[in-house]
């Protein structure tokens, strides 16, 4: 039997998945914890890798790794190869006025040619600038920049500050798509934009293939490329044109892959790449399963009682809407905004209802999301629904009322690190394996435009 081991490094934690190159199978698996903040040394991430793997009973019988991360963070290193400070993750929003002004030097539209996106807080760029003006004695030093999974990958094949060979650095298409100085079209780095970002130039991680071998660990396992964090997820589903994903975490992202670049000057969609070679366009909401446990707790129930009060309401919620922006949100870009609970009558206001509406509104949040993706003219015929939300039986149900697709809920797993065994594979044996996919449903479709459109009437009114 031949095994291929993913990793998913995320932001809360590193998980190792190890499989059967045949047959898909997981054969063992392992976890560790990642420290909570939104700036954490690298460090903390390679001793949970190593934790993790021990979890996941090593790597001895192995025959090829991959890595995929969370995208957009800023790993810095000096010329001795050592981290200069720690890594400001994605949902560190201290650039949001460093993305601004990038936006306002280049213009909105420049950047999406150049980029396939506006920069935001979350783009690595916007994290470089912040760096450049709020500690420029840091900046000075940089003399190379990384992303997680890259620096992970270097770290997996021996280098570090004992064996600080930068140009060694490397990383994929999707990654580096999440910079905003890479031209996923083109398929080269915008120096002009990285220096404007940085305030001089610096060493980047050569963008490899889907397929390519970036080398091997000093034991000889073969390592992937490796990937951003939803372009694995998205090659962990075995997603290709037609397909569309949305991911109810923390926060929610709906993403599809295509065969051509979007270029959304709105800043709505970020025109990313994927991990097999295509498109992924992407919209990031703030606001999804956190809206459920906290009108959970309100309610005071657990998720199956949640789910049952839901699906005891008719479609529509007796007219009650929930526009979730309990965090403000990201997707449309209003980050002071705050919910509205609208429609509320004597009749309405039941805890039926209540729990209704607040899965009708995150799922309508989403639903909006992927509008812009399809208006970008991306074709989508089926529609997973993954995350941990997504097995409540009622979310499942009122998606297929919500959304006017065809949607299935593939088994709960670990997609990303799926996805980087796939790549794993993909690099031993340059095929890309063609495992099957489990699903636990696939509810009938059963569109309900009442919930849609009391959800946009709501929207129009407080969205202006």
């Amino acid at each position: 039997m031949t095994l291929v081991a993913g990793v998913d490094s995320s932001t809360q934690s590193c998980k190792v998945v190890i499989r059967d190159l045949a047959t898909g199978a997981i054969i063992r698996t392992g976890r560790a914890t990642h420290p909570d903040g939104t700036e954490v040394h690298p460090d903390a991430w390679w001793d949970a890798l190593q934790l993790a793997l021990a979890d996941a009973g090593g790597l001895d019988d192995v025959a090829a790794i991959s890595i995929a991360a969370q995208q957009h963070g800023m790993v810095v290193l000096d010329a001795a190869g050592k981290v200069i400070r720690p890594a400001l993750l994605w949902n560190d929003t201290r650039s949001a006025d460093a993305a601004a002004d990038l936006i306002r030097e280049f213009g909105a539209a420049e950047l999406v040619m150049r980029t396939g996106s506006v920069p935001v807080a979350s783009f690595t760029a916007t994290k470089l600038r912040w760096l450049s003006t709020a500690e420029p004695a840091n900046a000075q030093r940089v003399a190379a920049v990384a992303l997680p999974h890259d620096w992970l990958t270097w770290r997996l094949r021996g280098f570090g500050p004992d064996n600080p060979q930068l140009e060694e650095l490397s990383t994929d298409r999707s990654d580096a798509s999440g910079t905003s100085y890479w031209n996923p079209t083109k398929g080269d780095y915008d120096r002009d934009i990285l220096i404007a970002s940085l305030g001089h130039d610096a060493i980047l991680p050569r963008v490899l293939g889907p397929s390519d071998r970036v080398g091997t660990t000093q034991s000889g396992v073969v390592i992937g490329v490796g990937a951003g964090d939803n372009a694995g997820a998205a090659l962990g589903l075995g997603c290709g044109p037609g397909d569309a994903v949305v991911s109810i975490g923390t926060s929610g992202t709906v993403f599809a892959v295509t065969d051509s670049p979007v270029t959304d000057t709105s800043g709505t969609v970020a025109g990313f790449a994927d991990a097999s070679g295509s498109y992924l366009p992407l919209v990031a909401t703030l606001n999804a399963a956190r809206v459920l446990d906290s009108i959970g707790r309100l309610l005071g129930v657990g998720h199956d009682e949640f789910g049952a009060l839901a699906l005891a309401a008719e479609p529509g919620a007796a007219g009650a809407v929930l526009q979730p922006y309990f965090e403000g949100e990201r997707t449309p870009n209003l980050p002071t905004a705050t919910a509205t609970f609208a429609g509320l009558t004597l009749a309405s206001t039941t805890r039926e209802n209540v729990a209704r509406a607040a899965i009708e509104g995150m799922l309508c949040g989403l639903a909006d999301g992927l509008d812009a993706v399809i208006g970008q003219g991306v074709a989508v015929e089926r529609l997973m629904l993954i995350g941990g939300a997504a097995q409540n039986p009622a979310v499942g149900t009122i998606a297929a009322q919500v959304f006017d697709l065809d949607v299935t809920l593939p088994e709960p797993g670990e997609y990303v690190a799926a996805g980087a065994s796939v790549q794993a594979g993909w690099a031993l044996e340059g095929q890309r394996p063609a495992w099957p996919l489990g699903l636990t449903a696939a509810p009938q479709r059963d569109f309900r435009p009442v919930i849609r459109d009391a959800y946009r009437t709501l929207s129009e009114r407080t969205n202006r």
